[in-house]
């Protein structure tokens, strides 16, 4: 049987999973479409490696099998921005969050793995819409990387990103139909400790887009 013909009957999908909303609705939605999962995270010495343990313990919930694979990386420094409004962060200039390569490290890896595996599909949870100040989240990139792969791995595992063209709050719809709820995922860049233990900053990028995706969902919020 030739590789093609073994790689187009998988039914085998990678997941990168940080333990994040996106990327756990996305876990929820290729375990829902039957696919047998891999949920993939990358520990690459962030300050917020709290969401590697949410992803942990989503699995075990799930009963999903988890893989880390650990990168020596000295990333570039970022000046993580806080407080910033609704407007400032959808104004669609590149975030002082945005980490320059990171996806495109992260898909590379994903799509080693799953060929390694005889996986068909990578799942990635980009989201383009409403709050694009991360050019690796964007269609253009995500097409891109889909030419350059093709050349990388001859057929190689196809790139789905079901989330590119939700807003948030629809993710959040998502999330609910799945039965997630705002606190089954970690979204802070910035962890905060309190006598609770590890709690949220709620003041970064990812607090603020967390809480607005929940507070803006009209199911979630219906009296």
């Amino acid at each position: 049987m030739s590789l093609d013909k073994r790689i187009n009957i998988s039914n085998k999908t990678v997941v990168l999973h940080s333990g994040g909303l996106d990327s756990t609705v996305l876990l929820n939605m290729a375990i829902k479409e039957g696919r047998k999962v891999l949920s993939l995270g990358i520990d690459y010495g962030q300050t917020h490696r709290v969401e590697l343990e949410y992803a942990a313990n989503q699995c075990k919930i799930l009963n999903v099998q988890r893989k880390i694979i650990r990168i020596e990386w000295d990333k570039p420094t970022r000046c993580m921005p806080i407080d910033r409004s609704l407007d400032e962060i959808r104004s669609g200039e590149v975030s002082p969050a945005f980490l320059p390569g990171r996806n495109t490290v992260f898909l590379t890896i994903a799509c080693a793995e799953a060929a390694g595996i005889n996986a068909s599909e990578v799942w990635i949870g980009v989201n383009a819409i409403d709050f694009s100040g991360y050019p690796d989240c964007r269609p253009e990139f995500i097409m891109a990387f889909e030419r350059m792969i093709k050349l990388a791995i001859p057929d190689g595992p196809k790139i789905i990103a079901p989330l590119l063209t939700m807003s948030k709050p629809e993710i959040v719809s998502k999330a609910i139909e799945l039965g997630l709820g705002p606190g089954d995922t970690w979204s802070c860049y910035r962890p905060a400790f309190s006598k609770l233990g590890i709690v949220p900053c709620g003041q970064c990028d990812a607090c603020i887009l967390h809480n607005y995706a929940w507070k803006n969902n009209k199911s979630y919020n219906k009296s």
